[in-house]
């Protein structure tokens, strides 16, 4: 067995009074509020569902003797949750939204409107039009889970206020993607052969051919910059038009050009070589205004320009007077800085400029397309579902979800486990955590396993909402730091995790059992037949489902005392799903681990305590 170095991952901050607060009684046989977990104040039940949407107040109303109406609260969890669609939906997307949940289409909201509405609702769907601001996330209370957009772009989503609150950013970016790229091909056709001029020219009872004379495509140098999906097929389809294609985006594969012959080069080449220029890149503080007074400067005169992508990224401005000058010969456009643009735009206005209403998704299909695939990706975050089309979330692919499913849960449940064992002292700052495996450190993808760890350890005493999206941030922001290590592990890799272990240094323990040689609290699990098992207690082995709650109690390690406890729970009316006893040597101490289906009453806790030979005991809600 070997131990793999250290890499360390996420880091969480521990400024919570809970944490820091000192127990009056360190290590009475029953703990401080030993009939209460921190997690059970909190209402919180263990989950391996990463995105779900939050239980509510709802109030009902009844009426009285008098008729006279009053409101009766009841805690409750609706059956549906509440999505909010912001802008139109197809109406096969509308459908399978209303299958799963309460579906409200508000459009045209101002932001004031949207952020009074969005507290009562657990995923927005917005186009483009809408603004999803730090304010609307504020405005949630936590509630918002999800936000959904129908379409590619996410630039007017703010990605780092849904981080820092929890919700999942999801887009649509497959179904548009043919309608966007054969848009930009209309566009770039229609603006070779003065399409749109010809056509006002004729309207207006002009015949004038000799002034519409375009030129051809074949041979022509197509510079797509940016090579994503769009990018890729707009090339697609230009080799088919018999075009040379070049294309730059830093991070485009090499050899996904190569497979449909086109050459990637540097953006000064892409410039300089153009005869045409092709945009598909999103709008970022990186691209904004890409193309600009020192960027069209070094392009070929008579360059011929496309837009289909995001209208910041060309400074608007910079592109009238290259057009002016004679370095532009067209420019064809389906978006603007600002949509729509205004009425005396001199770009829009400009008698060499193609304008369209940013209709690149514009098509029947790709209209119900991107409406079913925004639902299906907001309705799986709904259900705790990582959505391939995440954006704001680290991509865990579907199969490695699948195979780590049941380890997702068992990590989220060490962590309940580990932090209710904290008494106090200074506070939690280190954590570290260990996975036994058999895998080679790069086939094993922990980053959701960390992420329901910091979830376990953070969500029972903190009103924070911890999922894969906004696990490091919450962990970074809290100041506690977790490093992870790789148990390596000879035998057969089919099992992704021999076992998970959690170790907190520096901390006082509610249960002293629970300390290790070393001095840390640790506890370890594994999976069997696909359920979590609480395996280790300090130095102590165990065998306890984690399916229910847990009571932990270190006994003298003589006859009858599995009895004799299993009694007072029977008597109690508590129900055992699980009894497991470790000890260290015969007739010296024992680690007692009780699985029960309900937290048991104080009354329980105290007779169970009173028994001679139990020396310290604490109730878990795993």
């Amino acid at each position: 067995m070997a131990v793999a170095s250290s890499a360390t991952t996420a880091l969480i901050s521990s400024s919570n009074p809970s944490l820091n607060s000192k127990p009056r009684n360190l290590h009475p046989k029953i703990s401080p509020n030993s009939q209460l977990s921190l997690s059970s104040k909190l209402s919180v039940t263990p989950s391996i569902s990463l995105f779900s949407h939050t239980p509510h107040i709802r109030l009902t109303p009844f009426t009285t003797t008098t008729t006279h109406k009053k409101f009766a609260v009841f805690a409750s969890l609706e059956s549906k949750p509440t999505v909010l669609v912001a802008e139109k939906l197809g109406d096969a997307g509308l459908d399978l939204l209303k299958s799963f949940a309460n579906v409200d289409c508000s459009y045209n909201l101002s932001p004031e409107e949207l952020c009074t509405k969005i507290s009562l609702c657990d995923a927005l769907i917005v186009r483009s039009g809408t603004k999803v601001t730090r304010d609307v996330f504020e405005s949630s209370g936590g509630r918002l889970k999800v936000v959904g957009r129908a379409g590619v772009g996410i630039d007017n989503v703010d990605l780092g206020a849904a981080t820092e609150h929890g919700c999942l950013v999801v887009n649509a970016p497959t179904a548009n993607t043919v309608a966007a790229a054969e848009h930009g091909i209309a566009l770039l056709t229609a603006m070779s052969r003065n399409v749109a001029q010809a056509d006002a020219s004729v309207k207006a009872g002009e015949w004038k051919r000799n002034k519409y004379v375009g030129v051809s495509l074949v041979g022509k140098t197509l510079a797509v910059l940016g090579f994503g999906k769009v990018g890729s097929e707009v090339a697609r389809r230009a080799k088919g038009l018999g075009m040379h294609v070049v294309a730059h985006d830093p991070y485009a594969p090499a050899d996904r050009a190569r497979a449909i012959g086109v050459e990637l080069v540097s953006f000064e080449e892409a410039l300089a070589t153009a005869d045409f220029i092709s945009l598909h890149m999103p709008l970022t503080s990186a691209t904004a205004k890409v193309l600009n007074d020192d960027t069209f400067a070094k392009m070929k005169k008579g360059v011929m320009i496309v837009n289909v992508a995001r209208g910041g990224v060309i400074d608007e401005d910079a592109l009238v007077r290259a057009l002016d000058s004679g370095i532009v010969a067209q420019a064809a456009l389906d978006v603007f800085t600002q949509e729509p643009p205004a009425k005396d735009s001199k770009l829009v206005m400009h008698e060499r400029v193609t304008a369209t209403p940013h209709l690149g998704a514009s098509t029947m299909e790709a209209q119900e397309g991107v409406a079913i695939e925004i639902a299906e990706a907001v309705i799986g975050a709904l259900n705790g579902e990582l959505a391939a089309t995440a954006v704001n979330a680290p991509m865990v692919p579907a199969e490695v979800l699948n195979e780590l499913k049941p380890y997702v849960q068992l990590a989220e449940k060490l962590g309940r486990l580990a932090i209710q064992l904290v008494a106090g002292g200074s506070g939690v700052k280190t954590v570290k955590v260990g996975y036994a495996t058999s895998r080679a450190p790069d086939d094993l993808d922990t980053r959701l396993l960390r992420a329901m760890i910091t979830k376990g350890l953070i969500e029972p005493i903190s009103s924070t909402f911890v999922n894969l999206v906004n696990a490091d941030f919450t962990a970074k922001q809290r100041g506690l730091r977790i490093t992870e290590e790789r148990i390596l592990l000879d035998g057969s890799p089919e099992s992704p995790l021999e076992s998970i272990q959690i170790q907190i240094a520096n901390v006082e323990s509610k249960f002293a059992s629970a300390i290790s040689d070393s001095g840390e609290i640790r506890l370890q699990g594994r999976v069997k037949d696909g359920i979590p098992y609480l395996t280790k207690v300090g130095s102590f082995e165990v065998d306890v489902s984690l399916e229910g709650s847990i009571i932990l109690c270190r006994q003298v390690d003589q006859p009858g005392m599995i009895g004799r406890v299993g009694s007072v729970l029977g008597e109690e009316n508590v129900n055992v799903s699980f009894m497991s006893v470790g000890r260290l040597a015969p007739r010296t101490h024992a680690v007692m681990a009780i699985g029960v289906d309900e937290p048991p009453s104080s009354q329980v806790m105290k007779r169970i305590g009173e028994i001679p030979a139990i020396e310290e005991l604490v109730f878990l809600k795993s």
